[in-house]
């Protein structure tokens, strides 16, 4: 709440990407990831991934047995369903994660769980959050959302350099991080710009983690 990101002089980044999978740029952005020995945190949305067909649902599998954490970013992604009129709909919003949910066991396995969420929008967009805090702490979940980006998702297309630029601004003088990014359709320009911010993280001593 006090939007301090101080963490005793250590520095740690959470790299995340929301809205996949994709067939296009989710399989590059594991290739640098790889290449990078480094693990992130996906957010996956249910219909991206019905949509991918087989060839989706084993990139998820690929994220998992690669050792990067799987989070839950709702089945839809339809801000409109779950938030009607910028409210949250409990229920609805219930229904669109467990359908998701069942969605990933379905593809790595029953015993398959995840402790985190990220709400479509961010927590932070919508009101009336309170039914949600309860449920969360009634089943140990946490809803994280973001403190920096790479601005992917936010007005007009952006060039890679443009990207990075952003990534670094909203970053700075942050000892944690959690960088928002996305893996779905249309983001070829992250996936250019994500070595260049791979980089900068390394060279200004952070280390990478996974949020699960």
């Amino acid at each position: 709440n006090k939007y301090d990101y101080s963490n005793d002089g250590k520095k740690v980044v959470f790299l995340t990407f929301d809205d996949g999978t994709s067939k296009t740029n989710t399989p590059e952005v594991l290739r640098i990831l790889d290449e990078n020995n480094i693990k992130a945190t996906f957010f996956l949305t249910g219909s991206n991934i019905e949509n991918g067909g087989e060839t989706a649902k084993e990139l998820v599998k690929k994220e998992f047995n690669s050792g990067h954490a799987i989070a839950n970013h709702s089945y839809s992604h339809d801000t409109h369903k779950l938030y009607p009129g910028r409210y949250l709909d409990m229920d609805a919003f219930k229904a669109d994660f467990e359908k998701n949910d069942k969605l990933l066991k379905s593809i790595l396995g029953n015993n398959f769980s995840t402790r985190v969420i990220r709400c479509p929008g961010g927590y932070m967009s919508w009101k009336g959050m309170e039914p949600l805090d309860e449920y969360l702490d009634a089943n140990k979940v946490a809803s994280i959302d973001w403190n920096a980006l790479s601005g992917d998702a936010e007005g007009g297309r952006k060039t890679a350099d443009q990207l990075i630029n952003y990534a670094i601004e909203t970053a700075k003088g942050k000892d944690m991080v959690v960088m928002l990014m996305h893996d779905t359709y249309g983001k070829e320009e992250t996936v250019k710009a994500l070595p260049t911010i791979i980089k900068y993280f390394k060279d200004k001593g952070y280390e990478f983690k996974t949020l699960s």
